[in-house]
């Protein structure tokens, strides 16, 4: 009997992720700008959850990194609510492409800048001087003031967590290339898509 239940439970399973990928068929722009939204406020709740709960610092690479996730995700929410053809007054495919580019470019972009922090982090390149590196050549007592208030105390060429021996923004960089995968997809289903608002 127990193993009965254990049976139906994985049948329904199976037709609950073939509902999802009929649905992402069906549809790809939305679903695509449904994911980057989802996994995109995922990643975002992520980060403040490691700053705000376990109290752990961003160095300023860090709070770098997040300014892709700020722009992709209102966007993508704005594309997923585009997308819908269901709705008569949805966003024209050109829209949809050009949302879909602006999303790619600012995951690629956020994709090499957290290979950098990365590479700081395993010190195969220096970082910047603000958060890694020694203080040299402190100066005169103005001076001295000066970098002070200039300096962050956060580092960045070390990494504040590592889960599984990946750092955050090894992370990031899975995140944000899975992102803008979807994103290319996105845009490339929104091209094909016939414009109905024209």
């Amino acid at each position: 009997m127990f193993w009965r239940v254990d049976w139906n439970a994985s049948e329904r399973q199976k037709r609950k992720m073939n509902d999802y990928l009929a649905l992402a068929r069906r549809d790809p722009p939305l679903s695509a700008a449904a994911i980057v939204a989802i996994v995109g406020a995922l990643t975002i709740a992520a980060v403040y959850y490691v700053q705000y709960v376990m109290l752990l610092a961003p160095c300023p690479l860090c709070l770098e990194q997040r300014v892709a996730f700020y722009v992709s995700v209102p966007l993508a929410a704005l594309l997923w609510l585009g997308a819908n053809q269901r709705v008569s007054h949805g966003a024209s495919r050109k829209v949809l492409t050009l949302g879909f580019i602006v999303i790619l470019g600012f995951m690629l972009w956020n994709t090499g800048l957290s290979v950098y922090h990365a590479g700081v982090e395993w010190k195969f390149w220096p970082g910047p001087t603000d958060c890694s590196g020694p203080i040299n050549n402190i100066g005169s007592v103005g001076n001295l003031m000066n970098q002070l208030q200039r300096i962050s105390l956060v580092r960045c060429d070390e990494a504040a967590i590592r889960i599984f021996g990946i750092s955050l923004s090894g992370y990031d960089v899975l995140v944000s290339l899975f992102l803008a995968a979807v994103a290319a997809w996105g845009a490339k289903a929104a091209w094909a898509r016939p414009d109905e608002n024209a």
